[in-house]
Formats: structure tokens, C-alpha cells, sequence
């Protein structure tokens, strides 16, 4: 009934995620904040990256946009997409006037 799509936005505020949905994509944008400046050869190894990101995905099946929520918990962006039930295609009869 939903698809559900799961990032791992550790770092990120909640605020400054941006979320796009239309019938048949979704695009995830951010900015991770680096709290304190460390010159990066002060660096041993770094794992976490700083700056703007995005990632765009296209659906397997259009979704309704208008429904669709997001959580945030623990680093994880969960986002539930409910699936429009539309049919591919009509028939269509013809009438004889």
C-alpha cells in the first residue's frame, strides 16, 4: 500500500532536510554543518562528510504526494509514500450516434 524509503542522514538537523515528491520521483536534499573547524591535515581519517548533498530516485509506481510523511530517529529519514491505485489504462466504448 506504501513504498517506504530509508536514508541514512546522520549529521543532518531535521530542519535543514528538503523533501520533493511528485507522482513518480523523489529527491532528498541537505546540509550537514561541521560544528567545530578542523584543518584537514589535522585529520588521521575521516569517515563524515560536510556540505550540501542530494540524491533523486525514481519511483516503481506513482504515488500520491499529498499523503506522503517523513520520521527522523536516530540518523535514519524514513519516508512513506501511499501508492495511487490508478489503472494503467481505460476502455473506452464507443457509441453509435
Amino acid at each position: 500500500s506504501e513504498i517506504v524509503v530509508e536514508s541514512a542522514v546522520a549529521g543532518v538537523n531535521p530542519d535543514d532536510i528538503d523533501i520533493n515528491v511528485t507522482s513518480d520521483s523523489i529527491t532528498v536534499k541537505g546540509k550537514r554543518h561541521r560544528d567545530k573547524e578542523v584543518k584537514d591535515e589535522d585529520y588521521f581519517y575521516q569517515e563524515c562528510y560536510w556540505g550540501r548533498f542530494s540524491r533523486s530516485v525514481i519511483l516503481p509506481q506513482e504515488v500520491d504526494a499529498e499523503k506522503t510523511y517523513a520520521n527522523f530517529k536516530n540518523g535514519i529519514l524514513t519516508i512513506h509514500l501511499p501508492k495511487l491505485n490508478r489503472q494503467r489504462s481505460k476502455k473506452v466504448r464507443v457509441k453509435l450516434e
